[in-house]
């Protein structure tokens, strides 16, 4: 019967994943718009500085994600109406929803970090001298945005103000792993020494861990709401 139930789970998760790259796919503008925004900020970038030092490059690295990010996952309960979230209620596994969703939304922030990664590569430089860590950083971080952002994005749909109760709900729960990533790729570049960076990535791994414990949790007594 568990092994039943967790086939059925893992069937409604791939069927929701389908949902979510057919949707993609049908409304490609916002996809398209991220992509814009990511390519175009990197080439303002690029324009305005003559070099860019590894610390700076870092920065703006994070920040070009981290603002993307935003753009790509907000969209994730926000353009749901209620009679398509009431469809969903009466078909799948609440937990089935929003894991689709997490996952889905991990793909997508780590294709968009390794594109960002390679036009900052070809058009400002790449100071990473540690590839294979960095690598590993973007993406326990994309899972940690993706995991953030998606179920603020659920709770957010909730109210009125949308929009500003998810950057308000959003920021403490962000900080943390903006701070461990930033480490992290600080130590990739060499900027900063520190033989312990496996305990960063085991932190970054825990507060995903934690992250998508709690949204399991939380989201099926919200999505009864």
């Amino acid at each position: 019967m568990y092994f039943c139930t967790n086939m059925n789970l893992v069937n409604e998760i791939i069927e929701l994943l389908k949902k979510e790259l057919l949707l993609e796919w049908r409304q490609r503008s916002a996809i398209s718009g991220i992509f814009l925004y990511v390519f175009s900020t990197i080439f303002v970038i690029f324009s305005t500085f003559i070099t860019v030092q590894g610390k700076t490059w870092n920065a703006l690295f994070w920040i070009v994600i981290l603002f993307a990010s935003v753009n790509a996952v907000a969209k994730s309960f926000l353009q749901e109406n209620n009679a398509r979230q009431l469809y969903y209620y009466t078909l799948a596994n609440p937990i089935a929803i929003i894991l689709s969703k997490m996952i889905y939304n991990t793909i997508l922030l780590f294709i968009i970090g390794l594109m960002a990664f390679g036009t900052f590569g070809l058009l400002v430089g790449n100071p990473v001298k540690d590839v294979g860590l960095f690598l590993t950083t973007l993406l326990l971080s994309s899972a940690g945005l993706s995991i953030t952002f998606t179920f603020i994005s659920a709770i957010s749909i909730k109210a009125n103000n949308s929009a500003t109760l998810m950057v308000i709900l959003s920021f403490p729960v962000v900080l943390p792993i903006i701070m461990t990533l930033l480490k992290l790729s600080a130590n990739s570049l060499r900027l900063i020494q520190d033989t312990g960076y496996r305990d960063d990535l085991i932190i970054l791994i825990a507060i995903d861990a934690i992250l998508i414990s709690v949204a399991v949790i939380l989201f099926p007594f919200l999505w009864k709401d």
